[in-house]
């Protein structure tokens, strides 16, 4: 089915999407941090949970698109579309639950992820909606391709969100907590 094919095709594609967002790019510096620790996470630490955060929602939605493509009926998207579900509001509650790296910028910087996981949960307020709604093959059909739209939609939120963090990342010290990061290699690197 035509259908279940470019989900699966928008399930990689976000995947991917995501996984470039966490990469970085540009000249690599590093600077020391004099700022003090009340409430803030090493930027080391916080950047790495940003990275596990999306390592495992990416594992989710990429079970999910292999889901339908084992199994290309009403039940596999319906499967899939729960998985999504539950995933991204896992995402979404982590990164919640991050609070601000111990940089110049950390305030902004958990700013910009909390307003990341509010996007998210709008998103997935669509996809719960669209899995509701869905009422036979058709209806299973017409909410894949709400997930996939969804999807897109997520992965331009987080591409957005790390462009602004890297914006605001004057010192670099964001930029080289997300490349010493040990999940953040698991993002960026494809073997």
């Amino acid at each position: 089915m035509p259908g279940m094919r470019s989900l699966l095709a928008v399930l990689i594609l976000s995947a991917a999407i995501v996984a470039a967002g966490c990469g970085g790019s540009g000249s690599s510096s590093s600077s020391e941090t004099s700022g003090t620790e009340s409430s803030a996470t090493a930027a080391d630490d916080w950047a790495n949970s940003v990275c596990e955060a999306f390592v495992t929602w990416n594992n989710s939605i990429t079970d999910a698109g292999q889901g339908i493509k084992d199994n290309p009926s009403e039940e596999g998207i319906r499967t899939a579309g729960d998985e999504i579900q539950s995933a991204t509001q896992t995402l979404a509650d982590d990164l919640r639950g991050l609070g601000k790296p111990d940089t110049e910028s950390g305030q902004q910087a958990k700013d910009t992820i909390d307003q990341l996981a509010t996007n998210l949960d709008t998103s997935l307020q669509k996809i719960s909606d669209a899995m509701d709604n869905a009422s036979g093959a058709a209806g299973a059909v017409t909410a894949a391709s709400t997930i996939g739209t969804s999807l897109v939609e997520m992965a331009d939120h987080v591409s957005t969100a790390f462009q602004q963090l890297q914006d605001l990342d004057a010192q670099g010290e964001l930029q080289s907590a997300f490349e010493q990061g040990d999940s953040c290699a698991g993002l960026t690197t494809t073997s």
